[in-house]
C-alpha cells in the first residue's frame, strides 16, 4: 500500500483558523495557498505577501470561501461549541458542492484525541483527500482558536504511523 499525504492545503487567510493552517504548512513544509478576498482583506489588515494567497476580483469573503471549497478535494472544518457566520457559510457551500466535509468542536479535545486523529485520517484515506481546504472562525470571534487549531493540525498532520493510502470500499 501506499502511503497517502495532503500535497496542499488551502485556507482563506482570514486571522484565527485559516491563518493557523497556513502557518502549520508552512512549518511543517506542505505547500499551500488557497484564494482571499481582493486586497488580501483581513480583520487585522492585509494578509501579509508570505502567505502564497491568490485574490479574488471582489473584497467579499464569501466569494474566496466558495472558491476554496470548490477547489480542495474536501474541507476540514474547526470551531468551538457551534458555527456560526463564515465558519457556517463554509459548510453550507461544502454541501452545496458535495464536496466531502469533516468538522471538530476544539472545545474539548484533550480527552478524544486519539479519536479525532483516528477519524481524520479515516476521512482523508476514505474520500481520497490531496488537497485540504481548512476553516474556521477568525481570532476576534472565538478567542485563542489560531492557537489550538494550529495544534490539532500539527498532531494530525504529522502523525508517522497513520495510513493514508485507500483501499476502495
Amino acid at each position: 500500500m501506499s502511503r497517502r499525504v495532503i500535497s496542499k492545503i488551502v485556507s482563506g487567510g482570514q486571522t484565527g483558523v485559516d491563518r493557523a493552517a497556513l502557518d502549520v504548512a508552512i512549518y511543517l513544509e506542505i505547500p499551500h495557498g488557497g484564494w482571499c478576498p481582493r486586497g488580501r482583506r483581513a480583520e487585522d489588515g492585509r494578509i501579509p505577501d508570505g502567505y502564497e494567497l491568490r485574490e479574488t476580483d471582489q473584497r467579499d469573503y464569501s466569494v474566496r470561501t466558495e472558491k476554496n471549497v470548490i477547489e480542495s478535494d474536501g474541507t476540514l472544518i474547526l470551531f468551538r461549541d457551534q458555527m456560526t457566520g463564515g465558519t457556517d457559510l463554509t459548510f453550507r457551500l461544502a454541501e452545496k458542492h458535495r464536496r466531502p466535509t469533516l468538522c471538530f468542536d476544539l472545545s474539548d479535545n484533550s480527552s478524544k484525541k486519539t479519536e479525532m486523529v483516528r477519524a481524520f485520517s479515516d476521512w482523508i484515506a476514505t474520500n481520497n483527500i490531496s488537497v485540504l481546504n481548512v476553516a474556521g472562525p477568525r481570532e476576534s470571534t472565538c478567542s485563542g482558536i489560531g492557537s489550538q487549531a494550529e495544534a490539532f493540525l500539527v498532531t494530525v498532520l504529522s502523525i508517522d504511523d497513520i495510513d493514508f493510502s485507500y483501499s476502495g470500499p
